[in-house]
């Protein structure tokens, strides 16, 4: 697989925490356009906020990145909604076209204005989209369409804005697009020989626990209560 060719950053995006749609939650999942540029830290874009910090945001999802290219799908499944008529639906940070997780490796390393970015894990979908959408099985869908979007950690921070580039730097892991990913977590989710590779991989704590655990039981983990939310295991 050859290194993608820098695509532009077409829209940068940031949110604030606010309460949300069931008792108690949180979520920073509406987020809007910034025309100027921003300072990147270790924990992501400064003035971003996420809802719940023990699955969001942190070292390992510092940056979301959302292909738009998945936009128009989207659009033919659920129909024309305004949400889906500019980029933010899903939460994103960055919004670009020309790549998706098919042209995407784990531990990819990126620039971006004078920031260097690792891409660390794909987005595991939670129940917030459900009720983004009001669409009780989005989460769902999102999983099963392997259009997540992805994380990025913060090699060296820096400033950038939109309107610049994400130059591919290296890709110490060709063999192990997204995509690949995707297929493992959630098609041939007992295959023993890649979740056996995937240890290999710079993962984060938490999927090196679930591959990990799923070697050690023989089982898939239970999706219930983040993806269908609270209620799920009640």
């Amino acid at each position: 697989m050859t290194l993608p060719r820098p695509i532009r950053i077409e829209t940068l995006l940031i949110g604030r925490a606010v309460d949300y749609t069931r008792p108690g939650s949180r979520s920073a999942i509406d987020k809007r356009p910034v025309a100027e540029a921003v300072q990147i830290g270790i924990n992501g874009i400064t003035g971003d906020e996420q809802g719940d910090l023990r699955v969001h945001g942190g070292p390992d999802k510092a940056i979301h990145h959302y292909p738009f290219d998945h936009y128009a799908a989207w659009q033919a499944d659920l129909g024309a909604r305004p949400l889906l008529a500019q980029p933010g639906a899903f939460g994103e940070n960055f919004s670009t076209m020309g790549v998706t997780e098919a042209d995407v490796c784990v531990g990819d390393r990126l620039r971006a204005g004078n920031v260097v970015l690792e891409v660390s894990q794909l987005r595991q979908p939670c129940w917030k989209l459900n009720d983004r959408f009001d669409t009780r099985d989005m989460a769902r869908r999102v999983q099963h369409t392997g259009r997540t979007g992805w994380y990025y950690r913060v090699l060296e921070g820096g400033t950038l804005r939109a309107g610049d580039s994400l130059e591919w730097l290296e890709r110490p892991w060709p063999q192990w697009s997204l995509a690949r990913v995707l297929d493992v977590l959630y098609c041939n989710m007992l295959d023993r020989a890649a979740l056996t590779d995937m240890l290999a991989l710079p993962l984060t704590p938490s999927w090196r626990k679930l591959v990990e655990g799923r070697l050690a039981r023989g089982e898939v983990e239970s999706w219930a209560k983040r993806i269908d939310g609270p209620a799920a295991e009640a």
